[in-house]
């Protein structure tokens, strides 16, 4: 099944005529189905043979192709575009449709600032209403940058009518388009029933619903000297909704999906996840900042005798010492030891202080690096959490053998070992 097969089109999407259907196209066909038959089968028109639900659901393969995927507009693109919302004169309109232009041009640039800063739908923004901005007094006065103003938004499709921060831009802009604007009679709002004033109304009539997309953005697209496409479509009024919600997400200082999801004004915070996406810099510093790599990996100091190795007996006598702190390990695969984060003192050990560390720490062509170490979870536990995941690890490593054949049970016997503290039934000698 293809696009238009067995419906009217409309002239505008006539180009679109024989394209495949989208993913979650074919998912609506089959709930479609589905609702159809479960009805049928209620009415009693047909016996009750199968599970609709269960018969028509989306497979697997076509619910993995279904998934947020906004529609966000490049950040150099966005960037010309508010440019030129913000320098937006009347030669721009007069350029558009032969020199004609039906509504003034604070009308025109209020209706552009409040698309270009406030991430509404376009239904909203026609359905703004005289005297929706507020200032807001929780704003610092000294940083005119960050002024923010309330601005009043209508009931939508998903919530009720609910109030909303924006830029001190969007409230300056549309006070002076209330300012110029004539008397207007009261309108029937559509969606609530109510006589209202509209604030974008002009001579009693409002910018159309495809105003923004047929009229304004193609304005502000050859104004910034960008093409009415990107890589992703058409620039649509939509579109800088998700722009919008997703620069806020990937902000310095971001704002939550939860605080997101009121300023859109969803109902369900997966509708919000449908207008971010993530940008590359801000995974990676999120990546970094999560310390993957130093959480699972450690840095210890390694001792290499070079005077062994240049005399070639590296076979036969110890070359490279682990620090451990109270002591040194002359095991050459130190590395994969299990023993290596509760040293059992096995006869690789060298306590610090004794004659041997003595003779080795005293050499002058002793050479020392740093070797890092990747860590399991209970040595990570034994790392971050403290004594009781030490002394979990220590339990773990009670029979477990040494490099050289003795597990810490036997080592402990003969005083080898040093025991935690905190256990009576453990010699706590070293």
């Amino acid at each position: 099944m293809t696009r238009g097969q067995w419906v009217q089109i409309e002239d505008r999407y006539r180009h679109r005529l024989g394209d495949p259907l989208s993913a979650k196209a074919k998912a609506h066909h089959l709930t479609s189905i589905s609702s159809f038959f479960r009805d049928i089968q209620e009415w009693g028109w047909i016996p009750r043979r199968f599970d609709p639900r269960r018969s028509f659901a989306a497979p697997r393969s076509l619910r993995a192709l279904i998934g947020p995927k906004p529609k966000v507009i490049a950040t150099d693109i966005w960037a010309k575009l508010l440019w030129a919302g913000l320098n937006l004169e009347e030669s721009d309109l007069t350029r558009h449709k032969n020199g004609k232009h039906f509504y003034p041009v604070l009308l025109v640039k209020a209706l552009c600032i409040v698309w270009l800063f406030s991430g509404l739908r376009a239904d909203e923004i026609r359905r703004l209403r005289v005297g929706c901005t507020r200032e807001n007094w929780n704003t610092d006065s000294q940083s005119a940058q960050a002024a923010v103003c309330n601005l009043d938004v209508p009931v939508n499709k998903t919530s009720h009518a609910f109030t909303k921060p924006v830029d001190q831009i969007v409230g300056e802009s549309i006070r002076a388009w209330e300012v110029e604007r004539p008397v207007q009679p009261v309108a029937v709002d559509a969606k609530t029933g109510e006589l209202v004033h509209f604030l974008f109304a002009y001579r009693s009539s409002r910018p159309g619903p495809d105003y923004i997309n047929h009229s304004l953005v193609p304005i502000l697209c050859r104004k910034a000297g960008v093409p009415l496409e990107d890589a992703r479509g058409k620039i649509t009024s939509h579109r800088a909704r998700s722009t919008i919600a997703s620069q806020l997400f990937n902000a310095k200082e971001p704002m939550s999906l939860f605080e997101l999801q009121r300023w859109l004004g969803h109902k369900w915070a997966n509708s919000t996840q449908h207008y971010l996406d993530i940008t590359p810099t801000k995974l990676a510093q999120s990546f970094r900042s999560a310390g993957y790599f130093a959480r699972n990996v450690r840095a210890i100091e390694v001792l290499i005798d070079r005077e062994v190795v240049v005399r070639g007996e590296a076979l036969h006598e110890p070359w490279n010492f682990y620090d451990l702190g109270h002591g040194y390990c002359s095991y050459d695969f130190f590395d994969q030891c299990p023993h290596r984060m509760a040293c059992a003192k096995c006869g690789f050990y060298i306590a610090k202080g004794s004659s041997r560390a003595q003779l080795l720490e005293g050499k002058e062509n002793l050479l020392r690096m740093r070797q890092e170490i990747p860590l399991n979870d209970a040595e990570l536990a034994a790392v971050d959490d403290g004594v009781a995941a030490l002394q979990k690890l220590l339990d773990q490593l009670e029979n477990v053998a040494t490099p050289d054949g003795a597990t810490p049970r036997q080592l402990r016997a003969s005083e080898l070992v040093q025991i935690a503290e905190g256990n009576p039934d453990k010699s706590s000698a070293e």
